[in-house]
């Protein structure tokens, strides 16, 4: 097998999610292009030499239709010999389209590739594509299908995670955010979106709510307990969980991912592409898997992935310097941390999506040049990016730093 490695990883500002939302004007195939446009142009890359384009969205629908990959490319002005792929695993498709480049780097398929992916959830909301798991009854019936938000309740019940300790969480991602802005984390991997006349549309992460406290949040209802109670979900969850008596309904906007739109490129090649075009190797990619989980609690699966990357990457977690857990919802990432025995301290350090926001697609990729981007200012060397994943799924990739 031929060694992976990463060569650059840039992303867009995450926009709030919302008409009013700075990146709404900013159509999917521009968000997608300008970070195209950004890698080949921190670069210098002769974009005839990239073999293949892989992006995650989520919603592959309308103007986020039609392989946008592809279309993507030729807007950013690629060399009309790049191909282009969209792919879809949920929440996780930008870490698996990432992983999909590098495994056409490892294969020998292919020299140089990117992965990444893009989501304007303002102009192509969430739900979009529908689907047969919750629309058709007999497959939903057969699955126990749940809303993930009712799902993350049960993980919250199930293992123990009171409203304090969800509240909690979300604060101190609030706080690390803030921080890790204030002190210029982001600069070397956040580039701006901008318009037709190249003026700046958006530099920053506009989601985040650094005035959260643990007092605003007590006053936010449970967003997901009317679809619990009133729909029969919590029903259909304690049947397929009886030793539950009751879901205890902890989550909320404040300690749940937000709607935001975003898009995020990763170049991936191997040695001898990289010495053709003068690039310098940040890390390996040194293993990444995709694993099933129980679809009905269904956000559980990122452990899973974690270990099953560790065991063909010869490691334990321990060898793990630091992590980057999509928060979907806060009890997802605290069910991680027990499970795998992590300490808070290597856990998000940065902040994450309760704070910055989750652009569906692109969540995957941004969150892996943030890790990056943390290994390198710390000078760490192995990190671990993970992702819960609708349906049951989780996907996990381990880097080593160069």
């Amino acid at each position: 097998m031929t060694d992976a490695y990463i060569y650059d990883a840039v992303r867009t500002p995450r926009g709030k999610g919302k008409k009013d939302g700075s990146l709404h004007e900013v159509t999917p195939i521009r968000l997608a292009a300008q970070a195209l446009t950004w890698i080949r142009d921190r670069n210098d890359l002769d974009t005839a030499e990239v073999d293949d384009i892989v992006l995650g969205v989520v919603e592959p629908v309308g103007e986020q239709g039609a392989d946008i990959a592809r279309v993507a490319a030729l807007h950013a002005d690629y060399d009309e010999s790049v191909s282009g792929v969209q792919i879809n695993r949920f929440c996780a498709s930008g870490l698996e389209a990432v992983n999909m480049a590098a495994g056409q780097v490892m294969s020998g398929q292919s020299d140089l590739s990117i992965g990444g992916g893009v989501e304007s959830m303002s102009r192509v909301p969430m739900f979009s594509g529908g689907g047969a798991w919750m629309a058709d009854p007999e497959v939903a019936f057969k699955t126990y299908f749940v809303p993930q938000g009712v799902s993350a309740d049960l993980v919250a019940t199930k293992y123990g995670f009171s409203r304090d300790d969800v509240d909690a969480y979300a604060v101190e991602s609030q706080r690390r955010a803030k921080a890790a802005w204030d002190a210029g984390y982001f600069e070397g991997s956040v580039v701006p979106v901008t318009d037709q006349n190249g003026l700046t549309v958006l530099d920053y992460d506009e989601y985040m709510r650094p005035q959260t406290t643990m007092q605003s949040l007590a006053s936010l209802d449970p967003s997901f307990k009317d679809q619990g109670e009133n729909y029969g979900f919590d029903g259909v969850a304690i049947q397929r969980y009886p030793e539950v008596e009751r879901i205890t309904h902890v989550h909320h906007a404040g300690n749940s991912s937000g709607i935001v739109d975003g898009a995020a490129a990763v170049l991936v090649g191997n040695k001898e592409i990289g010495d053709k075009l003068g690039l310098k190797a940040r890390a390996r990619i040194r293993a990444f898997s995709s694993i099933g989980s129980e679809p009905t609690i269904m956000l559980t699966g990122p452990s899973a992935a974690a270990e099953k990357a560790l065991k063909r990457a010869g490691m334990t977690p321990e060898d793990i310097d630091l992590y980057e857990l999509n928060e979907a919802f806060a009890a997802v990432v605290l069910r991680f941390m027990q499970t795998l025995d992590v300490p808070q301290d290597k856990m998000n350090v940065n902040g994450g999506a309760i704070a910055m926001g989750h652009p569906l697609g692109a969540t995957g990729a941004m969150i892996l040049g943030t890790l990056l981007d943390e290994l390198e200012r710390r000078d760490q060397e192995a990190g671990l990016a993970t992702l819960c994943v609708g349906a049951g799924m989780g996907t996990a990739t381990i880097i080593q730093r160069i």
